[in-house]
Formats: structure tokens, sequence, C-alpha cells
């Protein structure tokens, strides 16, 4: 009986152990980015927002602003939206995740009142482990002709504990990125060249998404653009495979110089260096 009760209890331990180190689903960010589009139809853009968004959450108009004092502040956000994902990444804790692809907002009843582009949202748990909308942002470009390929991918890692102490994780992708913006000053191509991820993503204002270095740095050097950017924050997730930074960009073409808000999905390397897995500009008209 004694060898019976330990074999259940070591198979009971076994499970446990299991369960613990089992790597989040990325089925997760999607069925929460899925449910979020659901809302904004149901209750409208407002109280779609406020309902998933993180009390830290921003979406950027122009400037960063947290997401409940934006929505707070405005009566009714008029027209519908409509998105799907078609991009995700979590984090092996499953405490980070983003997804990004297609949204339609329209604002009339005629296809000529369509706006098209994409988006790009991350999410992370709250203290009852549920996900909420972090950063928001997206692109306006015109009609895609095709459909976007579905790219979801499960983490690699396994899940690992809590960082003991989360401030220098975050200090490391900050100090990443700082690093890139500092190489970009020196040279666009040559920053980029050094941080992409093969499987990079740019998302750039006016045309569509782009994938892979390559054509990622045909586009910069087509465009002849030159960028000089400032960080201003970061997190990072607690299994340290998943991180993001945001900050402010100058983008030079010629003798034309604007500016951007910018995003960086970051994800780590076999070699433990963290590479831009995604990067999305976002204009700042008014200035």
């Amino acid at each position: 009986m004694k060898k019976i009760i330990l074999a259940a209890t070591f198979i009971g331990h076994s499970i446990l152990a299991l369960a613990q180190t089992a790597p989040a689903k990325v089925n997760t960010v999607v069925n929460a980015e899925e449910a979020f589009n659901k809302l904004v139809e149901r209750k409208g853009i407002k109280d779609g927002f406020l309902s998933v968004a993180d009390p830290e959450g921003i979406v950027f108009k122009p400037n960063a602003v947290k997401i409940t004092d934006f929505y707070n502040s405005i009566d009714k956000q008029a027209g519908k939206l409509s998105w799907q994902p078609k991009i995700a990444r979590i984090s092996a804790n499953g405490d980070l995740a983003f997804t990004a692809g297609p949204y339609i907002y329209s604002n009339g009843k005629s296809d000529d009142d369509k706006l098209y582009g994409d988006y790009v949202s991350i999410w992370r748990t709250d203290a009852e482990n549920k996900l909420k909308l972090l950063v928001d942002l997206g692109i306006q470009h015109p009609e895609p002709e095709q459909e976007e390929i579905t790219d979801f991918k499960e983490p690699t890692a396994s899940r690992t504990a809590p960082s003991k102490d989360p401030f220098a994780a975050k200090n490391i992708i900050v100090g990443t990125d700082k690093i890139l913006n500092h190489s970009l000053t020196i040279s666009t191509l040559a920053g980029y060249k050094e941080f992409l991820s093969p499987e990079a993503r740019y998302y750039f204002p006016g045309f569509q998404p782009m994938t892979g270095p390559d054509v990622i740095m045909k586009f910069i050097n087509n465009q002849a653009i030159v960028i000089s950017a400032e960080t201003i924050d970061g997190g990072r997730s607690s299994s340290n495979d998943l991180a993001y930074t945001y900050g402010r960009a100058r983008i030079t073409k010629g003798n034309v110089v604007s500016n951007y808000n910018y995003v960086r999905i970051w994800e780590l390397d076999k070699s433990k260096k963290w590479d831009i897995l995604l990067e999305v500009f976002s204009a700042i008209e008014n200035e």
C-alpha cells in the first residue's frame, strides 16, 4: 500500500512539474485578440478598448497616452473598426504576447469611406493572469491585393521562474534599444543588419508590411532614409524570451524630416542575442 501511495505521489508531482514547465500556448493571445475584436463590434470602439486595457496600457494620439485616459476623455469614437490577427507570439511564461494583422476602419456606408492598414497589439497578464492590452498602434496603407499569411508560433523555451531582479531584465532590453538607436545614427543599414531577426517584420505608413531582412534593407536603401531615434520605455517577459520597446523617431528623406512613434518587438535568438522581430512606425501628423 505504501508503494502505491508513493507511486501516486510521484506521478502527481511529475504532472505538476510538467504543467509548470510546459510553455504557454500562442492561441491564448490569438483568442484574446479575437475576443477584443468582438467586444469592439458589440460595444463600440471606446468601450471595447476600455474593457481590455491594462492600467498602464498606451495608445499614440499622437504622443503616448494611457488607453484609459484617452478613451475616458472622449464621448464616443465614431465608425466601425475590425481586424484579424495574422502574426502572434507569446512568451514561454505567458505573461507577454503580441499579435499583428490587417484592419479595416469605416466611417460611412460606401467602400470609398474605408481605410485599410495593419495594427500591432502588445498584451501582458494582470494579477489574475488575464491578458490585458498594453500597447496598441498601427499604420495606414492602400487596400491590400492579397491576404496576409498566418504565422502563429509557439514558444520554443520552457517556463522559467521569474527573475529575482525584474528591473535589471528591463534595463537590458532598454539598453539594447538605445544601442540600436545609436547605431542608426552612424549607419541606418548597418544598424538594422546587426539587429534584424531572420523573420523580421517592418511596418511603415503608406506601405504594405515587409518581411525578411533583405526586403527591409532594400526598402530602406531605396527610400534613402536616415533614422534617428530616442528610447522612451520598454519591458520584458519573466521568461526572458520576448520583449518590447518604444520611443520617438525622426526620419529624414532628402530635405524632408518627419516625426514618428516607433514600437519594437524583440526576441531572444539561440545565441542569447536580442533581435528585432517586428518594428512599426506611426506618423505624428501634427508636428
